[in-house]
């Protein structure tokens, strides 16, 4: 007997609401309806909104991202009914193909205003900022970003089964604990949020348990992996996810276009609505015969290529921009790292803010090159040289000629991004908690 056709279990619609979706919810939560049903080895087809819901807009203006309401993100299709699975099993997940719509051929990249949001550099460069990506084929150009052009890695930002209830306790202590021990003038994590809760197809009653109880889907966590953002989890990849409740309840979301090893704007990758194939197996008993205590993937055959020696690589250490000694710190490494390419990348004519719209979301290559040498962590962050259409090369000729590069988008009234030389009091602070030196 032929192939059927594969079923799609999720459509979504641009013209009606995220929040009023009974198959999108945005919260983890056990108690949250399933969305459908799927069979053990099934291949599905899931529609699924850009993770905002529809909040940021094809234009030229950064006020949505400034103004976006972080309560309702991320917008996840599901949970899906994975028949057969039950606690202690893993559902192999093998995505079989990731889409933009055809009728919807862009995506955007975001820096989120220091005060809503923030991102990984958001000390030395605090406004808002977005630039739109237009897809053709497996390519992507933008008019915020021009002389660029590079082939997508599209993958889901987010895949995971639902908590249990002793799981979803758990996240919720240890986080709260974190909380309150916060040395650092940001948020350090994100405690249950009643508003904007969007429990699928739940009751009243049931929603407001959600939003009391629920977690946010904006981290990954190590019990289910959820918002991984692993750039190479694309076509053909296999993720091993534990399973937790009945059925799995099976959610996916957050689809990317592409994105750089880090995601360093937060909004970092080229976020866009799409849909994506998978097919489910059911592996019964596997958390303990894998002996798996966090998922764990295979990527696929499919990835842009580079030749090694058609990348430039830069190097950070745990040493801030304040010249301040940081003990084995590779999140201040990789932030030195990214600042480096920056100023880089500055000479041929584009601005902080572009390059750094650049770097969360085109497929740099960023590692951890050395984690013994006291004091400091060495990380490394690879920029492919192909993606530009002149040579950026340190071979080029020097001195280097300026070009006029436009602007990406930026909210109402302002031409250019505010550029802070040091960074404030938190560069005083690791960002694992602990001092840097006697005050």
């Amino acid at each position: 007997m032929g192939k059927t056709g594969i079923r799609t279990v999720c459509k979504v619609d641009f013209d009606r609401p995220a929040s009023e979706q009974p198959y999108l919810h945005n919260r983890w939560h056990p108690d949250i309806p399933f969305a459908g049903i799927i069979k053990d080895g099934e291949t599905v087809k899931i529609e699924c909104l850009d993770w905002t819901g529809g909040q940021i807009k094809n234009d030229d203006s950064a006020d949505d991202v400034k103004n976006v309401d972080l309560t309702k993100v991320h917008y996840l299709s599901g949970p899906f009914e994975v028949e057969g699975a039950a606690p202690g099993d893993v559902l192999l997940v093998e995505i079989m193909d990731v889409q933009p719509f055809q009728d919807r051929p862009w995506g955007f990249t975001g820096i989120f205003d220091r005060r809503n949001g923030g991102g990984f550099l958001d000390e030395i460069y605090p406004s808002a900022a977005k630039a739109i990506w237009d897809f053709e084929g497996i390519y992507c150009t933008s008019r915020h970003i021009p002389h660029v052009k590079f082939a997508g890695l599209i993958h889901p930002g987010i895949l995971g089964c639902a908590p249990s209830a002793e799981v979803l306790e758990k996240w919720n202590k240890r986080e709260a604990e974190l909380i309150a021990a916060n040395k650092l003038d940001r948020d350090v994590a994100l405690p249950p949020e009643p508003l904007s809760v969007h429990a699928g197809s739940a009751d009243k009653d049931l929603t407001e348990k959600v939003g009391r109880e629920g977690a946010r889907t904006i981290p990954g966590r190590p019990e289910h992996g959820g918002n991984c953002d692993i750039k190479n989890l694309s076509r053909g990849s296999k993720v091993y996810l534990p399973v937790h409740v009945p059925g799995a309840k099976f959610s996916v979301g957050d689809l990317h276009f592409s994105q750089g090893d880090g995601e360093i704007s937060f909004c970092g990758a080229i976020e866009m609505a799409g849909v994506i194939t998978i097919n489910f197996k059911v592996i019964k008993n596997g958390v303990a015969d894998l002996g798996l205590k966090s998922p764990i993937y295979i990527p696929g055959p499919v990835e842009p290529q580079f030749g090694p020696g058609r990348y430039i690589y830069f190097e950070g250490f745990s040493v801030d921009e304040a010249g301040r000694q940081h003990y084995m710190d590779v999140t201040v490494a990789y932030r030195q790292t990214t600042l480096r390419c920056i100023e880089y990348l500055r000479r041929f004519g584009y601005s902080d803010y572009q390059i750094y719209l650049l770097l969360s979301c085109a497929p740099v290559q960023g590692h951890v090159a050395g984690i013994v040498d006291i004091p400091n962590a060495c990380t490394t962050l690879g920029l492919p040289i192909d993606i530009f259409d002149f040579d950026i090369s340190p071979s080029a000729a020097l001195p280097v000629k300026k070009m006029n590069m436009g602007r990406c988008a930026f909210e109402t009234g302002r031409t250019e991004g505010v550029a802070c030389g040091e960074s404030g009091k938190n560069s005083q602070v690791s960002f694992g908690g602990g001092l840097t030196y006697k005050e």
